[in-house]
């Protein structure tokens, strides 16, 4: 069930109605990583307070003897996996305000906008893989907002050089949303290139969808070969081909940069509250 109110419905949205929700929903996983503690390599799910960590490197000989019990070492391995966990987190809020934003806009329900599917390991045994957000157009009701979309794969069609059997058969878009993307992990990169070519079979485009400018150059040349549309978060892009803010405020018609600069002092406390509570010793 939607539970987001609609605004100016097949149009460009420019309403500030749903902002506390969509910070909301950005804000919520941030702030979980002010609660992060490091584990230490141990199975401790809940990780280890600043008189645990003492207590453990403390009554192992060694590691006494070098001094680790040194409560400037837990800050250290707090403040490391911290980072991590930051970066974690906004890209969870990111992947839950963008799903929100198409249920919003695009008038499309929770599982519209979810995509997976299921591959074999081994026997009987089978994983379950998915994407952040789909788009299917037929889902779609307002026939502005479907005309805009099809266009839109079309183009995109026709950059990719995508066969023209395969690009007139997609019914949508599927999305993997990240904030970033700063790794080389080939395993994932894999893992992505792999989900492009289900997508493909099950007749949607696969695209990329990065909120920041932070991705290897590398890693884009990779996936656009392996016919993936990377879109990336320029605010002074305006090809809808090319930017995140652009796609999002052409072609789906929400101002998501908008949105993040009226926000954005809020977004810049809570991130500093959170810095400084990790930071902590």
């Amino acid at each position: 069930m939607i539970d987001l109110p609609l605004t100016n419905f097949g149009g460009i949205n420019m309403s500030y109605e749903n902002d506390e929700i969509y910070l909301a929903t950005i804000l919520n996983p941030i702030r979980k990583s002010a609660d992060y503690k490091p584990k230490f390599g141990h199975r401790k799910k809940e990780g280890y307070t600043a008189s645990q960590f003492q207590e453990l490197y403390g009554s192992d000989t060694f590691y006494s003897w070098l001094g680790l019990d040194n409560p400037l070492l837990y800050a250290a391995h707090k403040a490391a996996g911290g980072m991590t966990s930051i970066y974690r987190q906004i890209g969870i809020g990111c992947e839950n305000l963008f799903r929100r934003i198409l249920q919003n806009v695009l008038v499309l329900s929770e599982d519209d906008t979810k995509w997976s599917y299921k591959v074999h390991i081994s026997g009987n045994r089978t994983r379950k893989l998915s994407l952040d957000g789909r788009i299917p157009i037929n889902n779609i009701q307002n026939n502005d907002a479907k005309e805009r979309i099809s266009s839109w794969i079309s183009e995109v069609s026709d950059l990719l050089d995508i066969d023209p059997s395969i690009s007139e058969s997609l019914k949508g878009v599927v999305f993997e949303v990240r904030q970033g993307y700063k790794s080389k992990d080939s395993k994932r990169q894999n893992a992505d290139i792999a989900n492009a070519s289900t997508a493909y079979t099950q007749a949607y485009l696969p695209c990329g969808y990065i909120l920041s400018t932070q991705i290897d150059e590398d890693i884009l040349d990779r996936y656009r070969a392996e016919k993936w549309l990377m879109l990336v978060g320029s605010v002074d892009n305006q090809s809808d081909l090319q930017s995140s803010y652009a796609f999002m405020k052409n072609i789906i018609g929400y101002d998501l940069a908008g949105f993040f600069n009226r926000k954005s002092s809020i977004l810049k406390e809570e991130v500093d509250r959170v810095l400084r509570i990790l930071l902590e010793p």
